[in-house]
């Protein structure tokens, strides 16, 4: 079977991205955006005014919608593209993380196919591209900006609806680490631990191949070395670079192996519960996850532990995994993630519905261990109250 490989056709990362990007809007001959972002970025720290001035130096109009909110809904994504229309833009720009990007992409995909974005939940729904879309990229975690993944929270189902499709990559994505520079440290961490996540799942998903383990591996060696660093000093340019890579790294990883459990649990937790951070509520589930996960892919999680500095030499592979266990307890730990999600306030009254809607989620195909609807809610309450994980000390 042939593997596929998808990422937008431009992508534009380093110093001096953004100015690189709005010059490519200009010579594409753009005259319209439509700016998707969020309030914060927008109206109370200004995030947005180095992309205006270069906009507006070039002559390129605009509107932004700024009603992103951290897990973008159905109804944000058909508010943006009736704007869309009715303002005749041309193009998009999203603006900040993965909500922006997604949402924005949501947005894109309603303007060209019609509808809601409801009916392109699951894989290659659409019917046609979406709008032209820049994804100009402010966090370090969770590859919006060059995948083929949208996740929209539906509130009336209470979950979220993935959406898969290599026609929602947008057409360039910018990666400029001084955009990133402001990012606050739980930020910094939940984004941080994101990029984690889609790196390790990736490297162990079924449809890992030759084309996404390089990145994968790459991706955990950079985390590993500039994550904590980022973290405590959001000024360091070198960490905040290091970064921007990992994420980009793991993201083309995970946009062409796709993910597993740790996903699949995660998008019901937030679309549950709407104010929990993604990448924190990653952080939390992969310890469970990868312990699950061990018996069948040992010697990949192996794999992953060297490239993140732990010894493998004349050890036997559980004991190895358990040691990376522990490196991501030590991360949680070191950035002041919760422990459970209990301490979050996930109920386990909801667990159920956590599990059946995980276990339909796209993301589940690919987990390298199934599970039955038994197994899932076990894995939930061991997330929810912190017990079952294999412990040993690791240093951050």
């Amino acid at each position: 079977m042939p593997d596929f490989f998808f990422l937008p056709p431009m992508n534009i990362a380093g110093d001096g991205a953004l100015d690189a990007a709005v010059d490519q809007m200009s010579s594409q001959g753009f005259e319209k955006a439509l700016i998707v972002t969020d309030e914060p970025l927008h109206r109370k720290v200004h995030a947005t005014k180095p992309l205006i001035e270069r906009l507006e130096a070039k002559g390129i109009d605009y509107i932004v919608y700024d009603q992103v909110t951290p897990n973008p809904t159905v109804a944000e994504c058909d508010e943006g593209a009736a704007i869309y229309a009715q303002e005749e833009c041309d193009f998009l720009i999203s603006f900040g993380g993965g909500s922006p990007h997604d949402c924005c992409k949501g947005i894109g995909i309603v303007a060209t196919n019609g509808g809601s974005i409801r009916d392109y939940a699951g894989v290659d729904r659409m019917r046609a591209k979406m709008a032209p879309m820049f994804a100009v990229n402010t966090t370090s975690g969770t590859a919006s900006e060059i995948t083929r993944f949208a996740i929209i929270t539906d509130e009336e189902a209470r979950s979220k609806l993935p959406v898969v499709d290599w026609r929602c990559t947008p057409s360039v994505s910018v990666d400029d680490p001084k955009l990133m520079e402001g990012m606050p440290a739980g930020l910094t961490a939940a984004t941080g631990m994101d990029a984690l996540s889609h790196a390790l799942e990736a490297y162990v998903s079924t449809a890992a191949s030759h084309l996404t383990d390089p990145g994968a591996l790459r991706a955990v060696e950079l985390i590993e070395k500039s994550l904590v660093e980022a973290y405590r000093d959001g000024k360091n340019r070198a960490a905040r670079s290091d970064m921007t890579y990992a994420e980009f790294l793991a993201g083309m990883a995970f946009n062409n192996a796709s993910l597993g459990f740790i996903h699949a649990m995660s998008h019901q937790v937030g679309g549950m519960y709407h104010t929990l951070a993604h990448g924190v509520i990653n952080s939390v589930l992969m310890p469970h996850v990868i312990a699950w996960n061990a018996t069948v892919a040992g010697e990949r999680y192996a794999e992953i532990a060297e490239h993140m500095g732990i010894a493998r030499q004349g050890r036997a592979t559980d004991e190895v995994v358990q040691d990376l266990i522990g490196k991501v307890l030590a991360f949680n730990q070191a950035m002041r993630i919760p422990a459970n999600l209990g301490e979050m306030g996930v109920k386990d009254e909801d667990v159920p519905h956590l599990a059946d809607h995980a276990l339909a989620d796209a993301c589940a195909a690919t987990n390298p261990r199934p599970a039955t609807v038994a197994e899932m809610q076990a894995l939930f309450r061991r997330a929810i109250s912190g017990e079952g994980i294999p412990l040993r000390s690791a240093a951050a």
